[in-house]
């Protein structure tokens, strides 16, 4: 396996390989412990700039009915009109608008995140991991990331008090980018 650093070699169009990707999410559960969570089925497609990175782009599409948090019945009330609505919004998209570079691994990423019709901007950092030719002869990039969204601004309100004070599930809600892409010919 070889690697790379120098980002110019990096342009090109790239598709995000599901098998070695992660999309996940983590939220506070009762106040005291984390649940940690992801997306089975999506697709993603980047189109990489390495020398002049503002000209790149960033599109994902994810299907809501895929939420996997290892836990049948909280994915089952995931999937209901208490959370993601998965028959009305069957899915999640982030279409970027901006990408700028921070330093020589960083880029922040700007773009507009759509869940349950109701579309924010977003801004975070994405880390460059790498990049490498796999023994198949792909050539690879990696990027991990996250994002701190309230996910009441998405009209995923849904929430239980606790006896002893506070909410059942966290607004704050961490979204967690693990990315392998492979370039296209």
């Amino acid at each position: 396996m070889t690697t790379t650093t120098d980002l110019t070699q990096l342009t090109g169009d790239y598709v995000l390989d599901l098998a070695h990707t992660r999309l996940g999410f983590v939220a506070r559960h009762a106040m005291v412990t984390k649940v940690r969570g992801a997306f089975n089925e999506f697709e993603g497609t980047a189109r990489i700039d390495g020398g002049d990175p503002s000209q790149s782009s960033v599109n994902i599409v994810i299907k809501t009915a895929s939420v996997d948090t290892r836990n049948e019945q909280r994915d089952g009330h995931l999937r209901t009109n208490d959370f993601f609505e998965i028959e009305t919004y069957p899915e999640i998209t982030f279409a970027s608008t901006a990408i700028g570079q921070s330093d020589e691994t960083t880029f922040q990423v700007t773009g507009d995140l759509t869940i349950k019709n109701v579309t924010k901007p977003v801004t975070f950092d994405l880390e460059f991991t790498g990049a490498a030719t796999d023994p198949f002869g792909n050539q690879r990039v990696g990027f991990d990331g996250a994002l701190v969204i309230n996910r009441k601004e998405w009209n995923v309100t849904w929430n239980a008090p606790l006896e002893a004070g506070g909410v059942l599930v966290s607004e704050k809600v961490t979204l967690e980018f693990e990315i392998s892409a492979i370039k296209q010919a």
